[in-house]
């Protein structure tokens, strides 16, 4: 962790984008993709639950391109091949031949898209308030996305994503503004998902066919009342994902691993820990 910042971590060239991310704990890989809300890192996504799972697990939580603390090169194309590749190249770039997979929203997009194209590279996966299915844009992930910067407007989305308005203050709202107006975040950001947005959820999905496929043993979170995500997004996943198992949080928006951290942390722990080092893919 830097010195400066703890949203600084290690940093590693993966499939040829330097990038930032936290390597904490001992024991089987977990890969931990974060979301993509306006100044959102790695660190501030999972900071509440990296501890807890390092205690049973090695944890890898990386800025995927265009976020955080990960390189922004010039041109580069904000296409889930390409984050796909990044995550891969990361994977290799440590020597891992094979992780487990959390996604938050739309980590769990890519967590989908890695799982279906390199299903040997994956052990077991976590889906959390997942985008990959289609659904029609919501009026909150319709704001995030189109967010320009200003206190108020990063105020406003802070208050769409958690039911708990407790836990939105307006330190939380301040640190997330000014990580949003960091040297060449926002440019990013408003490059990843302009309007029409629709088409960027679209964009996210994973086909049918190929997610009915997926093997794997797989756990599928959400929150009961998610404004940005809905929640018949997880409820599609654990009709089309044969292995799977959901569980869904009352009085939960979209941050399960915030409002419910004690409790998303041993969940995911516990399905982790059920699998043996060797968990073979399952044949469908």
């Amino acid at each position: 962790m830097n010195a400066t910042s703890p949203e600084i971590g290690c940093s590693i060239d993966a499939a040829g984008i330097q990038t930032n991310y936290h390597d904490i704990g001992e024991g089987f890989p977990v890969l931990m993709i974060h979301g993509s809300g306006p100044g959102v890192s790695a660190w501030a996504n999972w900071r509440l639950v990296m501890p807890e799972l390092a205690k049973r697990a090695r944890v890898i939580a990386p800025d995927m391109a265009g976020f955080g603390f990960s390189a922004r090169p010039d041109g580069y194309d904000y296409t889930m091949d390409n984050w796909v590749s990044q995550a891969v190249g990361l994977l290799d770039a440590l020597g891992i031949e094979r992780t487990d997979l959390v996604g938050n929203s739309f980590g769990g997009a890519l967590a989908l898209a890695l799982t279906i194209r390199h299903p040997e590279r994956v052990r077991r996966l976590v889906l959390m308030g997942s985008v990959g299915v289609p659904f029609e844009i919501s009026v909150g992930l319709d704001a995030v996305w189109g967010y320009t910067p200003s206190f108020e407007n990063m105020r406003a989305i802070m208050d769409l994503f958690a039911w708990d308005r407790s836990l939105v203050n307006d330190e939380l709202a301040k640190l997330r503004f000014e990580a949003s107006i960091r040297p060449g975040f926002q440019e990013s950001f408003s490059a990843m998902f302009p309007a029409p947005r629709q088409r960027w959820v679209d964009a996210m999905a994973s086909p049918e066919a190929a997610i009915r496929a997926i093997p794997h043993e797989t756990l599928i979170i959400h929150g009961r009342d998610d404004h940005i995500i809905p929640l018949e997004t997880s409820l599609t996943l654990s009709q089309w994902i044969s292995r799977s198992q959901l569980h869904v949080f009352g009085r939960c928006g979209h941050w399960t691993q915030i409002e419910h951290s004690a409790r998303f942390a041993r969940l995911v722990g516990d399905f982790l820990a059920e699998a043996s080092p060797e968990e073979p893919l399952a044949l469908n």
